[in-house]
């Protein structure tokens, strides 16, 4: 199992400090998430019913062009694992026995890519998140989250439609994870591609982010209906719970909440900016869901925060990434993820926590 943040009960388990006590920032989750609606019996007592309008809600939400179909699914994680098996299936005169193919992926991003893929057999190189467009010539999938994580680092949308297009000319696949667009709908890049390079495009949206319902674990893949059709046979049936249902229709539906939750967190994150650059005087970058930030002391600031019960999430240095003419790291520092403190006494608590530091 690769490592994830929201370890809050290992961490209270090790430093001592009940786990009601802690501030966690260590996830990108809204602090101030979707309030859950109640779920009718009837969602516990039966199996889930693609006709309720999910898909079709979610298409609304999303813009999904028409060219598109829509799944819901448990989770993107669901969709990560099982595309390695899908793609291949669905490539045209593909053995299943063929060759690895060839896998760009960002070097500091979402872990559990890379790690589907190779499981699967296929070859994966990393690259600077920026220098992705550059790979789309020379691979048969280019995984791109947009916005990035942990780095928040996007490629304009029109790149990224560019990039689909000069994959679909090879019979590549361009996968999009937009777990973090919510709070900026317009890093999307699902009204950019063009129709006649849907079939090789593949975007994941999630719940679990800027709605906070990540407990839920529902997610949404959406492609050509000919790679729907491959995703859904390949996890079977009812991938979405039924409360998770009810509360994905909720949430998507409730546009006064959205308009609500962008607020706050633009608002939010601006401020834990401003605690950080002042407290430790870095360059802050992410997403309005989270701040990043590199820094020598990593470790230590990280060590410092968990005794004050205080957890954030921490990356190694970046791995190495390929150049044109040999591999080097873009950066020998570890760095820290900084989740959003829910009001003004947690980030009160965190910056006299950074102060001690």
């Amino acid at each position: 199992m690769l490592e994830h943040g929201g370890r809050l009960l290992e961490f209270a388990a090790r430093i001592g400090i009940p786990p009601e006590q802690w501030l966690d920032l260590s996830t990108g989750i809204n602090p101030r998430g979707y309030p859950a609606p109640a779920i009718p019996a009837e969602a516990w007592r039966r199996l889930p019913e693609e006709e309720d309008g999910l898909a079709r809600v979610a298409a609304d939400y999303y813009r999904a062009p028409p060219a598109t179909a829509v799944l819901p699914i448990a989770g993107t994680q669901a969709a990560i694992q099982a595309l390695p098996r899908v793609l291949p299936r669905l490539q045209a005169g593909a053995a299943s026995n063929g060759p690895p193919w060839r896998i760009a992926v960002a070097n500091l991003t979402y872990n559990e890519y890379a790690h589907a893929w190779r499981k699967a057999g296929h070859t994966v190189t990393v690259h600077a998140h920026p220098q992705l467009p550059d790979a789309a010539d020379g691979a048969d999938v280019v995984i791109l989250c947009q916005p990035n994580n942990p780095s928040g680092e996007c490629i304009e949308p029109q790149q990224v439609a560019q990039m689909a297009h000069t994959l679909a000319r090879h019979n590549g696949w361009l996968l999009i994870d937009e777990a973090y667009a919510d709070a900026a709908p317009e890093s999307s890049v699902l009204p950019h591609i063009a129709a006649q390079d849907w079939p090789r495009v593949i975007v994941l949206r999630s719940l679990g982010k800027f709605f906070g319902l990540a407990g839920a674990r529902a997610g949404f893949a959406i492609s050509a209906p000919e790679v729907i059709a491959g995703l859904r046979d390949e996890l079977g049936p009812w991938p979405l719970s039924g409360p998770a249902r009810v509360a994905a229709l909720h949430a998507l539906g409730d546009s006064a909440w959205q308009t609500e939750a962008r607020i706050f967190l633009h608002d939010m994150s601006q401020q834990l900016d401003a605690c950080l650059a002042a407290r430790l005087g870095v360059t802050v970058s992410g997403t309005a869901l989270f701040r990043w930030l590199a820094l020598r002391e990593a470790d230590a600031l990280h060590e410092h925060l968990a005794c004050a019960g205080i957890l954030v999430r921490k990356f190694a240095a970046p791995a190495p990434v390929l150049t044109s003419d040999r591999q080097r790291a873009t950066s020998d520092l570890p760095s820290l993820r900084f989740g959003l403190p829910a009001d003004a006494s947690q980030l009160a608590r965190l910056d006299r926590a950074l102060e001690q530091f």
